[in-house]
């Protein structure tokens, strides 16, 4: 038995179920280890369209002009990195922030120059771009690159609207061909199953995972914009 405390008060009953909970950890780290292997292993993906984005100024208190359009092969800089795009709900018929994204995002910005030496990132929505940089102010996001794509079919194509204008959260994963393919690796929704409706991506954040530590869990707890 490996033990992680010298607790003189813990029990023997207390002890074994620690001693199986951490067998359980262990097999659920080995099966995610297992699961991102997998998904390192797909099938080269499908070419895509090299969609046109729009953007700002990298300095968020510079205002929001000029404004330049960029392509996705734009958002490569270099062939051998890989680029993730996360969808914001945002735009359209979404006509306010979405919590649940705003919470990922305050956590991506916080590591983004982590992020930034194996990976190129951004943020996509399809609000006005103004709309957009001006949450990205009031939540701090100096360090994100954030795109506008409301006048193309990029979130469309990707799954993270719909043809009404619905919003969905999604995480998306692009690689460049050494002759300047862009191709789609991989994307993943909140809303996995029927019954995993805001699960599927919240190994993206820690919020739940701390949460998840505690005696209450995670309950139906759910983010807000304001504290």
């Amino acid at each position: 038995m490996l033990r992680h405390t010298r607790l003189t008060g813990e029990s023997a009953d207390y002890l074994d179920a620690r001693e199986e909970l951490r067998l359980a950890e262990i097999e659920l780290m080995r099966h995610r280890e297992e699961v991102a292997a997998r998904r390192r292993s797909l099938p080269q993906g499908p070419p895509v369209d090299d969609y046109v984005f729009v953007e700002g100024p990298a300095d968020l208190d510079a205002g929001d002009t000029p404004v330049r359009e960029v392509t996705l092969g734009g958002l490569f800089t270099a062939t051998d990195r890989p680029l993730i795009v996360y969808h914001l709900m945002y735009g359209k018929s979404q006509t306010t922030p979405c919590p649940m994204c705003t919470l990922w995002i305050d956590g991506f910005n916080g590591i983004a120059q982590h992020v930034a030496r194996n990976a190129d990132f951004a943020i996509a929505a399809a609000a006005d771009l103004p709309a957009l940089r001006q949450h990205a102010r009031n939540r701090g996001w100096h360090r994100l690159r954030l795109l506008s794509c409301g006048d193309s079919t990029f979130k469309y194509d990707l799954g993270s609207e719909d043809k009404d204008g619905e919003q969905d959260s999604t995480i998306s994963v692009f690689t460049r061909d050494s002759d300047g393919t862009i191709r789609h690796f991989y994307s993943t929704h909140p809303r996995m199953a029927e019954d995993i409706d805001q699960r599927g991506i919240d190994l993206l954040a820690p919020v739940w995972h701390l949460l998840d530590l505690t005696p209450q869990g995670r309950g139906d707890w759910y983010p807000s914009l304001d504290y």
